[in-house]
């Protein structure tokens, strides 16, 4: 069966003073109530006291909760509002992509954000879309200047490729290096494969600018480069960002500058026609396309059930329970009738929002008694110190307030607590209704990725059993007593065939 999530809390308040007037106690015991209704296991908390919100990345508990986050032993931070996670929008950004790329989870009650519920995934996708942005903004100004540099012939940065070197602002052949560049096409016409050339290049002692041995890689990136035969490309390639890979940019965008030739371009034109030939004929087709349900499917006994063979079925290592792919993608359409039909929207989500203004009600209120006897209390001390009240009356009227007002800050973060469950599962439900509802009435117009990302959205997971199968779908009903158990999914399960 799915573990129960591993969570932690993280809790910053920014002065001195917000330590004493917002209490990180209030704030933990409010996010402990959220976990406890998810039926989530807390396993870490994150004190920030008097920490300024300027910066905190670099905060020993906020290394300590990336690292956390980073080895699995935490799946997900849950905390009050955003601004207490970060006020840098610079920031926030870093730490929602960083739990974006490690699959993690964002809770935040304030605003109603819990990435781990179909309405909360779109925050991911805001949040990416505002560093996408910001990204570009940063790239556009320096991409506007690198064209300009290369027309006038300019350096762009970095090394000149082997066989070259920079001297000052011009490009000259290196007399180390240069031969051997030379060489490598010639080698090339003799054996007419990378391999061969490379270990040729290798046995005659010559090794790459770094001191490695030379690859079939190596050689084809060498043969390739139009410099050896007098024409340097500037301006065709661009970063698709940190540490992900180079690409190149339209032909049209690049730019040709002369530069010194190592070998001439008919030798040039001799190697890449031979090159071209040898790669169409290992063309390899694309990846096939993954299937409907797949990542999803679970097997009673917990362990997840893939396709290992082209046969498109779902097989259990362990205890080899079997089913075919197309029938289960077939019994999952009919469950989605069954599920849509037996189930009232409009009725339900009246009935959680008529849910949730009592829990308002009951909060406002409740916060209103507190305020009135703390006004109380204040009244009666100020009457003891100007001496108008006795020791004796002011313990007598002052003590049962100091008591319920204690009972009240406890009930507060609870109070608070189911409200946030109770809203952020009513945004779910209705995106899970809508989407669930048009992924049954479009089946047959929609595409496989249309189908695939209303999938990941409305599933958990989808249990097979010897004898029946449960769908287990982001369907969250009305918390009820049993608030603190981790389950809360509506399940459906249906009988195999004999």
């Amino acid at each position: 069966m799915e573990q129960s999530k591993r969570v932690g809390i993280w809790i910053r308040v920014s002065t001195d003073m917000q330590v004493k007037e917002e209490s990180p106690e209030h704030h933990e015991q409010r996010a402990r109530y959220y976990t406890e209704a998810k039926g989530w296991q807390v396993m870490e908390v994150y004190k920030l006291d008097a920490v300024s919100g300027k910066s905190v990345i670099g905060h020993p508990e906020a290394k300590r909760m990336l690292a956390d986050i980073r080895s699995g032993h935490i799946t997900g931070l849950v905390f009050s509002k955003l601004a207490r996670l970060a006020r840098s929008t610079k920031e926030l950004l870093e730490f929602a992509e960083i739990f974006r790329h490690e699959h993690a989870d964002l809770i935040s009650l304030a605003e109603n954000i819990d990435t781990s519920s179909p309405a909360g995934r779109l925050f991911f996708t805001i949040i990416s879309a505002m560093a996408e942005w910001e990204r570009e903004e940063i790239a556009s100004r320096v991409a506007a200047s690198v064209p300009i540099r290369a027309r006038m012939g300019k350096p762009l940065g970095g090394q000149g490729s082997f066989g070259y070197r920079w001297d000052g602002k011009e490009l000259v052949v290196d007399k180390n290096e240069g031969p051997v560049r030379k060489l490598v096409y010639d080698l090339f016409i003799k054996h007419q494969r990378k391999k061969s050339t490379a270990d040729a290049l290798n046995k005659l002692g010559y090794r790459t600018r770094n001191g490695s041995a030379f690859s079939d890689t190596t050689v084809a990136r060498l043969l390739r480069d139009p410099s050896a035969k007098g024409e340097r490309i500037a301006n065709y390639t661009k970063s698709l960002g940190d540490g992900k890979q180079w690409v190149l940019k339209p032909e049209s965008e690049w730019i040709r500058l002369p530069c010194p030739a190592i070998v001439t371009a008919e030798v040039w034109n001799e190697c890449n026609s031979i090159l071209d030939a040898q790669e169409g004929k290992r063309k390899k087709p694309g990846p096939k396309a993954a299937l409907l349900l797949s990542g999803l499917v679970k097997c009673s006994c917990g362990k997840s059930m893939y396709v290992y063979h082209a046969n498109k079925v779902y097989e259990c290592r362990g205890c080899k329970n079997r089913i075919g792919a197309s029938d289960l993608d077939e019994i999952y359409q009919t469950y989605l009738q069954d599920y849509l039909n037996g189930i009232n929207p409009a009725d339900y989500i009246e009935q959680t929002d008529e849910q949730l203004e009592e829990k308002k009600a009951l909060l406002a209120s409740t916060t209103k008694e507190r305020n009135r006897l703390a006004k109380r209390m204040s009244e009666l001390l100020n009457l003891r110190l100007d001496g108008e009240l006795s020791k004796e009356s002011f313990a007598k009227d002052y003590k049962p307030m100091e008591e319920r007002v204690a009972q009240i800050d406890a009930q507060l973060p609870q109070l608070e607590a189911e409200i946030d469950v109770r809203t952020i599962q009513l945004m779910s439900t209705d995106r899970v209704l809508t989407e669930a509802q048009a992924l049954y009435d479009q089946w047959g117009e929609m595409s496989f990725e249309q189908k695939r990302g209303i999938v990941e959205t409305i599933t958990t997971s989808i249990e097979i059993g010897k004898e029946d199968i449960t769908i287990n779908l982001a369907y969250a009903p009305p918390i009820s007593q049993n608030a603190g158990k981790s389950q809360h999914n509506f399940t459906g399960s249906y009988s195999l065939p004999a």
